[in-house]
């Protein structure tokens, strides 16, 4: 069915629409996946599934940051947001069954979905969402998690409606409250968030030391849920996770990587879940200031790095090439834009003219929290080596490097798993006000491209700015998206039902079941 803009807008409909069911797919870059036995859902059973974590960066706040994969699946599972992510439409009801603008597109009613409760039973009311939505709001990241939304514009109107006021048009509000508008119960202390009750489809057994177990809500008002239970494993190198499932200790390991997967390829008894456009890898140049700030050296190293050689040699084919605009899974993806391909001679004229010191190494700063982020760098800086680029790749152990490099340094790497929407990236990392503004880039015509989408009342004025905004971020933004890679999940054979979203749509495992 097609959805206009204003169909859109106003969401509703039932949760249960949202949740989809098994497939694998056998797209580029592998052999055809052996499919599960399917059939009619069956309840019951126990899912272990591993995640990669660390212990030194576990928290189990619902509104902090969450860097382990572990942490971030259990909270998705406990908790319910506002909105969860769809196919189409991208956003989906969840703890708001609707949602409807003001005609200026400024103030936003989310109504909450008919017979919610916390996992005591209790009942969640809109008290309960405004007192969770604002202590979001406050905390250090509130201003990326709910961009232009003060905390006090945050409102009850009665016990069952949300009302939240931007500080301009917002057309894409309802798409900005998921991932982690989490929500808790009104006045939860914080030394009771580890055990604090949630609405999400499972319930918190026991959590130790990254390691957890859910048992299913029965009362979970978003449809029916298969498994008695799930058990999550924290895995702290992508190897470990992948002799556990290669050996039958686990059902699942998601976000196993790509390595992991040639392995599986081979296994009858396992099937892999290819989520397309899943994870974006980029290499980050600031634009603020430094030796990349000049618009026409950050060219040449979007001319410098061969993508198919990344895609092929990190990702081990399990990806695409991108072409420097965060969002490829935008339906509205800007693909009449030329596709970048390696111009060494071109970049060596840019670099020229921009007087780039090539007498200097140059730091290109990564860490090792994912599978290929380092290997990505490395690859980089010997490509770079051909346009007489010296770069010196530098491995920083985690904390150090979300610490003392993210948001500031001059050349590094990071990583999302929410690709989503160009406006998405566009609110959180490149608007010149956003919170995790990567590589202190700030365009006015970008924000005012930005403006005009996500205020634009009808879908042609929104294409219009949206197409402008995604060629302004091509031409000069500090990222250089060389390639997507592909999610991938292994399974063992008897797991059904798995989420093939990209994105936060991988926690979603209300839907798996057990042949």
């Amino acid at each position: 069915m097609y959805l206009n803009r204003r169909q859109i807008l106003v969401g509703s409909g039932a949760i249960g629409a949202g949740i989809l069911l098994a497939g694998c797919s056998s797209e580029s870059g592998g052999s055809p996946a052996p499919r599960s036995s399917g059939g009619t859902p069956k309840k019951g059973g126990t899912l272990r599934v591993g995640a990669l974590g660390r212990a030194g960066a576990i928290t189990r706040d619902p509104h902090g940051t969450q860097t382990n994969e572990s942490d971030y699946l259990v909270l998705g599972l406990v908790y319910d947001t506002l909105t969860v992510p769809g196919a189409t439409p991208n956003t989906l009801p969840r703890l708001a069954a609707s949602w409807e603008p003001s005609p200026d597109l400024r103030t936003w009613r989310f109504k909450l979905a008919p017979g919610a409760v916390f996992h005591d039973g209790s009942p969640v009311t809109a008290d309960d969402v405004v007192w969770s939505l604002r202590r979001l709001r406050n905390t250090k990241s509130g201003a990326s998690r709910l961009p232009g939304v003060e905390a006090a514009n945050i409102n009850a109107d009665g016990p069952d409606t949300v009302v939240l006021v931007s500080d301009y048009p917002n057309a894409e509000l309802p798409l900005l409250t998921r991932l982690t508008t989490f929500v808790l119960k009104k006045d939860t202390p914080d030394n009771a968030l580890e055990n604090a009750p949630g609405t999400g489809p499972f319930k918190l057994d026991w959590y130790r030391n990254g390691n957890a177990r859910l048992v299913r809500n029965d009362q979970w008002y978003g449809g029916e849920v298969h498994l008695d239970a799930i058990e999550v494993t924290m895995f702290e190198t992508a190897q470990a996770m992948a002799n556990a499932i290669m050996a039958g200790q686990i059902d699942l390991a998601s976000n196993a990587g790509s390595i992991a997967a040639r392995t599986a390829e081979s296994r009858k008894d396992l099937h892999i879940i290819r989520r397309s456009d899943d994870m974006a890898m980029p290499i980050v140049m600031r634009t603020k200031d430094g030796p990349f700030a000049d618009p026409r050296v950050r060219e040449a190293l979007r001319l410098v790095v061969d993508r198919d050689a990344m895609v092929k040699q990190v990702l081990s084919g399990y990806g695409t090439v991108a072409n420097d605009i965060m969002g490829t899974g935008d339906p509205q993806y800007a693909r009449d834009l030329p596709q970048r391909t390696r111009d060494l001679a071109r970049a060596k004229q840019l670099l020229a003219e921009a007087g780039f010191d090539l007498g200097k190494s140059y730091d290109l700063v990564t860490t090792e929290d994912i599978a290929g982020l380092a290997e990505s760098a490395t690859l980089f800086a010997s490509q770079a080596r051909e346009a007489d680029i010296r770069i010196n790749v530098v491995k920083q152990e985690s904390g150090a490097f979300w610490d003392d490099t993210w948001l500031k340094g001059s050349l590094y790497t990071t990583y999302w798993g929410t690709n989503d929407s160009a406006i998405f990236f566009a609110s959180k990392t490149l608007v010149s006000e956003a919170g995790q503004n990567e590589a202190g880039f700030a365009d006015p015509a970008f924000d005012a491209a930005y403006r005009d989408a996500i205020g634009a009342p009808d879908q042609a004025a929104r294409a219009a700015a949206l197409a402008e905004l995604q060629k302004i971020e091509y031409e000069r933004s500090g990222y250089l998206l060389w390639g997507m890679a592909d999610g991938i999940d292994i399974a063992t054979a008897k797991v059904n039902g798995l989420p093939t979203l990209a994105g936060y749509g991988r926690v979603q495992l209300q839907g798996a079941w057990l042949s």
